[in-house]
């Protein structure tokens, strides 16, 4: 075998690898000689067949035959011989293959860039400095009573937080729209369902009520023919509804399977999920700022082989998603372009940290592996349960070692870098700009 190495551009590589021709005739020779064994033709004993016959039948095809499987193997045994480390398959081009020839093909594919790390101390991170506070505990004991409330119906004016039984009609230039008509529509005010405007003008209407509003549709509604449009709606109100909260009692303890201890259990135990759920937030946040902080301080070049890869992988993910939604047979291909720049990215982060990995020679920590398992089991009914799934589940044990491997990458990162703590309150965290 012969090899020569051609850098076309950027990370793209071409090998011009050369098989000598007796190495490729004695090959398809044996196959030929094994179909005419096998092979029934009519007019011929099986086994009888003339060799002539065979060759004129399978020669062309058997030759393609060897010609691929020669071409895959040679390319193995030539990149390894030049050290080689491919991004992606190759491109086989022949550029002879003919009978008492030496078979010379053409191996165009992409190598891994070097990676070279750099100015890690730049890296600048604001790691939240935030606890879980009584006051937090109080919000979120609201936000609990707010998810068990029931309705209890007034003939007062309506406010913000009551609950309407409506109908209502639209009409855009005089025309009814699709979607734009409900009976007995149940509306919480306050709760932004409907488009902007809409339970602003209602606010005030009790049982009986009847009114005509006018509103305007975003221009990022998702109707083009709605987009910016004002819109009137005949709306009569059937029913106004209070909301009555429950008591924070031992009964209300026992809704969260507390059965003893009552409230105190109760707040000691969603003070525990506050915490844990406050911590892998925490986390999340620092890891996401060094990872940028990596990818601003790192210059490297990507193969489009490892970027289409994970555009493949994004579109799959997508498409699970959208699956669940609608019937499978009418999702529509998404674009690549859908997925290109945070396929880029991902890319880049993984090189990057795998060079970290690499380089600072890091090995799984089973203790790390053993705490993500149990942060992520506590949030179930029954830990144990999910922990020992864990150690039966060789793909699931895998991936939580590759997310430990990746943590230990980040935390090594985390020790170079520029790093301030900055006050912040669990809200800050928890749900940032209000969303």
């Amino acid at each position: 075998m012969q090899v020569s190495v051609e850098t076309t551009q950027g990370l793209e590589r071409r090998l011009t690898i050369s098989v000598p021709a007796e190495t490729v005739d004695v090959e398809v020779k044996n196959r030929l000689r094994h179909i005419g064994k096998t092979q029934r033709i009519n007019g011929f004993r099986p086994g009888k067949v003339p060799p002539s016959v065979i060759q004129k039948r399978y020669g062309q095809s058997v030759r393609q035959e060897v010609a691929g499987e020669l071409m895959q193997r040679n390319f193995v045994d030539a990149i390894v011989a030049e050290k080689l480390n491919p991004a992606g398959r190759p491109a086989f081009v022949a550029k002879s293959n003919e009978d008492g020839k030496a078979l010379e093909f053409e191996a165009t594919f992409e190598v891994y860039p070097e990676v070279a790390l750099k100015d890690l101390d730049k890296i600048a991170v604001d790691r939240p400095a935030v606890d879980v506070t009584d006051a937090d505990l109080d919000e979120m004991f609201e936000t609990l009573q707010n998810q068990h409330k029931t309705w209890k119906e007034n003939k007062r004016k309506s406010k913000k937080g009551d609950k309407l039984t409506i109908d209502f009609n639209g009409r855009v230039d005089g025309e009814e729209f699709e979607g734009g008509k409900a009976e007995a529509f149940e509306l919480e005010l306050g709760s932004e369902r409907m488009i902007p405007g809409f339970e602003k003008d209602i606010i005030g209407m009790k049982a009986g009520d009847e009114k005509t509003i006018t509103v305007t549709f975003p221009e990022d509604y998702h109707a083009e023919k709605l987009k910016g449009k004002d819109a009137e709606f005949d709306i009569v109100v059937h029913k106004t509804e209070g909301p009555v909260l429950p008591e924070i009692d031992e009964d209300f303890a026992k809704l969260f399977g507390v059965e003893e201890g009552g409230v105190e259990a109760l707040r000691e135990e969603v003070g525990k999920n506050m915490t844990r759920e406050l911590k892998q937030a925490v986390k999340a946040k620092v890891k996401e700022q060094v990872i940028e902080g990596l990818l601003e301080v790192s210059e490297l070049e990507i193969p489009t082989a490892l970027v289409a890869q994970e555009i493949d992988v994004l579109r799959k993910q997508a498409m699970q998603r959208f699956a669940g939604q609608m019937d499978p047979n009418n999702l529509p291909e998404l674009p690549a372009e859908m997925f290109e720049e945070q396929a880029k990215r991902r890319v880049k982060t993984g090189l990057l940290l795998g060079e970290v990995i690499k380089v600072n020679e890091l090995k799984v920590d089973e203790a790390k592996v053993t705490e993500l398992i149990e942060s992520a089991a506590s949030a179930y009914e029954d830990p144990a349960e999910v922990i020992e799934y864990y150690k039966t589940n060789k793909e699931l044990a895998q991936q939580m070692q590759n997310v430990a491997l990746e943590e230990q990458a980040v935390e090594l990162l985390l020790e170079n870098a520029k790093v301030t703590d900055k006050e912040a309150s669990f809200k800050d965290i928890m749900n940032p700009e209000g969303k």
